[in-house]
């Protein structure tokens, strides 16, 4: 009796067991009813690794396209309002050239000056373009107004700005002389007016900036250091006639701020000679000149290519009183209060100076400008680019992760009807051949 029991109890404990396991076996194909063939490490855990991997892939995948989606959009607008900037810039060329011409009659002046003035104060309220509540163009300071407008004037130290000839013959450089302004410093004394090179430390006339150089070309000097270490008798003689003074060590920083503000009014002159000066509106840049980057690509960041705005110095350039021989820092506003200066010399009427130095700021600031909308349009090609090359990589993560978790619905229809089947015929079979009590061994 006893071995009968033992015996029906061990049958009862290993049908149980089967049972239970059929059970799970169904209820895990039941599982799979949501598409995913894997819900836990141990269903497979060769393929469950895949997965864990891929999902990482997909989630920086996403982040990226996010990146780019904002980055372009953000560009969008930058390259919207650059190009609304250059428009002004090109009718600030166009006055300037009329303001040069020695013909127009007073009131022209007026008009050219009041049409100039109005551009100036569109074009820094441009340059304070936002996106959403960010500035486009004040660095990484984004949440901070970056071009303040002066509501008075100040007595601003005035450049002599080259242009292509009196720069190469001046400075001696290969650079691109129509995106970067070569200048000199203006000085008086006595009533006239001298230039100061504030790299050699020499003082010029000017009737020797304007046209003298050139006797020096014809004699084959094609710099200003070749003539003056030249032995020729001739060309000593005129070099001596056009440099009448030389100062040592000096540096633009010691007189000047970066906005081409005198530090101190009582130190205006150097070597007797006095810093000239006019009186004109000036811009102040409170942003920064650290870009922004949306990464764009996983891998090692390049922050020349994920960059998506752009700065005060990039727009509009650096000049005398805050490029790399100043001693300044940038000031973010060069060119903009340098195109003050030209609306207040188109006030004065002064078509000498419009017809060398104010077309060259005027073109100058243009082509920079133009320069950096360049810049900013390949950013955006390239993010539009790498937009498309995600996508394609989306579509292959997402089909790599189907790969190795998708179920086949079909195939799992099958097995579950199978395993319905098997189940509910164990059951009855057990209902059948299992004792229901005590009394059925007895």
């Amino acid at each position: 009796m006893i071995a009968n029991r033992v015996g029906s109890m061990h049958f009862s404990y290993n049908y149980q067991r089967t049972l239970n396991k059929a059970q799970q076996e169904q209820t895990k194909l039941l599982e799979q009813g949501d598409g995913s063939s894997l819900h836990r490490a141990s269903d497979n855990p060769m393929n469950y690794s895949k997965y864990l991997r891929y999902n990482v892939s997909e989630t920086e995948n996403t982040q990226y396209r996010e990146n780019v989606k904002t980055a372009s959009s953000w560009m969008r607008s930058a390259d919207s309002a650059m190009v609304h900037m250059t428009d002004i810039m090109q009718t600030l060329k166009e006055k300037s050239v009329a303001a040069a011409n020695a013909h127009n009659v007073d009131d022209n002046y007026d008009d050219i000056h009041k049409e100039m003035e109005a551009c100036m104060q569109e074009l820094v309220a441009t340059a304070n373009s936002q996106h959403g509540d960010r500035y486009l163009f004040a660095g990484q300071k984004d949440l901070t107004k970056p071009f303040v407008l002066s509501e008075e004037k100040y007595d601003r130290g005035i450049a002599k700005n080259l242009d292509v000839e009196q720069s190469a013959f001046f400075k001696g450089t290969t650079a691109d002389y129509n995106s970067q302004l070569f200048q000199f410093l203006e000085l008086e004394k006595d009533g006239e007016t001298f230039y100061l090179d504030n790299v050699n430390g020499n003082i010029y006339t000017k009737d020797f900036v304007d046209k003298g150089y050139k006797e020096l070309m014809t004699l084959g000097c094609n710099s200003i250091e070749s003539a003056q270490a030249s032995t020729d008798s001739e060309i000593q003689e005129l070099v001596s006639k056009g440099v009448v003074a030389t100062t040592t060590n000096f540096k633009v920083s010691d007189y000047f701020n970066n906005q081409g503000l005198l530090k101190d009014a009582a130190n205006n002159s150097v070597e007797g000679y006095n810093f000239a000066t006019i009186k004109q509106n000036i811009v102040t840049y409170y942003g920064d000149e650290n870009l922004i980057s949306m990464v764009k690509l996983n891998g090692a960041t390049d922050p020349n290519s994920d960059t998506v705005n752009s700065t005060g110095a990039r727009m509009f350039g650096r000049d005398i009183f805050d490029n790399d021989d100043s001693g300044n820092e940038a000031s973010g506003t060069a060119l903009l209060n340098d195109l003050f200066c030209v609306c207040e010399k188109v006030k004065s009427r002064d078509t000498h100076w419009m017809s060398s130095d104010g077309v060259t700021v005027t073109g100058v600031a243009h082509s920079t400008l133009i320069n950096e909308e360049t810049r900013i349009g390949a950013h955006r090609q390239l993010y539009e680019t790498a937009d498309a090359m995600l996508e394609a990589q989306g579509e292959n993560i997402t089909e790599d992760i189907t790969n190795v978790s998708g179920a086949d619905i079909a195939q799992l229809s099958v097995k579950l009807m199978q395993m319905t089947t098997l189940y509910n015929l164990a059951l009855s079979l057990g209902g059948r051949i299992l004792p229901q009590s005590l009394a059925d061994y007895l």
